[in-house]
């Protein structure tokens, strides 16, 4: 189905920026759910920092279509990996969609967000967009306070938004230091088995019956024809079946 509403605006972009490392660029892409992918990195848990009625920040409001001073309900949490922070996340909803269409938000308690959003067929999502945050942006403070010792004068966030009925709610998701930090030390360390460097990938994620080509992994130039048979390959020796037969929760 057709989305309404768009992420995108003159810093969040949906190619990401120049400079970016080739893993940087495949997380900032990734369809489907970021805590799914977080698994394929240890134990995720899940913190809830703030609940609220608030408003929308200055590069939200018109993404969400919404004036500048409209309230919103506002969800924020961190995601960690074996006990150490790894994502920064932050959704915001209109008021009177968090009483309504997304009313459910209000309920999650330490459930996680993709419980309402890869379970239910008429949830659409915008493209996936990326952007550098400097200090001056809300978000960068919010993901500081998740790092130990002095952050670093940039971090990169992606966000999304997803439409109901008409009603949007957006996702904002920091990457943390600790996450590039473990990703450069998995792809150091040597593979016992060399298909399994290509699951994490999860490429061509398939969200609601629909492909979202936009949301894919760019970071990889693997033929399709080739991860298709990856990943038929990798379901059939574990015993489990293909990822595009399974659901996807974040």
């Amino acid at each position: 189905m057709p989305i309404r509403f768009d992420a995108a605006d003159a810093h969040w972009r949906v190619t990401p920026l120049p400079g970016l490392s080739a893993a940087q660029k495949d997380w900032l892409t990734r369809g489907g759910s970021l805590t799914a992918h977080l698994r394929t990195l240890g134990a995720v848990a899940m913190r809830v920092t703030r609940e609220a009625v608030a408003l929308p920040w200055a590069d939200e409001h018109a993404a969400l279509g919404l004036v500048p001073r409209a309230p919103v309900w506002v969800r924020e949490v961190v995601l960690s990996v074996d006990g150490v922070p790894f994502v920064a996340a932050h959704s915001v909803a209109p008021l009177a969609a968090s009483v309504g269409v997304w009313q459910a938000t209000r309920r999650l308690r330490t459930r996680p967000l993709a419980e309402l959003l890869y379970s239910d067929s008429s949830v659409a999502r915008s493209s996936l967009v990326s952007r550098r945050l400097t200090a001056r942006h809300p978000l960068y403070r919010l993901a500081a306070r998740e790092i130990d010792g002095m952050p670093p004068h940039v971090l990169v966030a992606r966000r999304s938004v997803f439409e109901r009925h008409g009603a949007p709610l957006m996702v904002t998701e920091c990457m943390l230091p600790a996450l590039w930090a473990r990703l450069a030390a998995s792809a150091r360390m040597p593979s016992a088995h060399p298909a399994s460097a290509h699951a994490p990938q999860r490429t061509h994620v398939r969200e609601h019956g629909r492909p979202l080509e936009h949301t894919a992994s760019r970071a990889h130039g693997v033929p399709r024809a080739e991860q298709e048979h990856l990943s038929e390959r990798g379901a059939h020796e574990s015993g489990q079946a293909p990822e595009s037969d399974s659901k996807v929760k974040r």
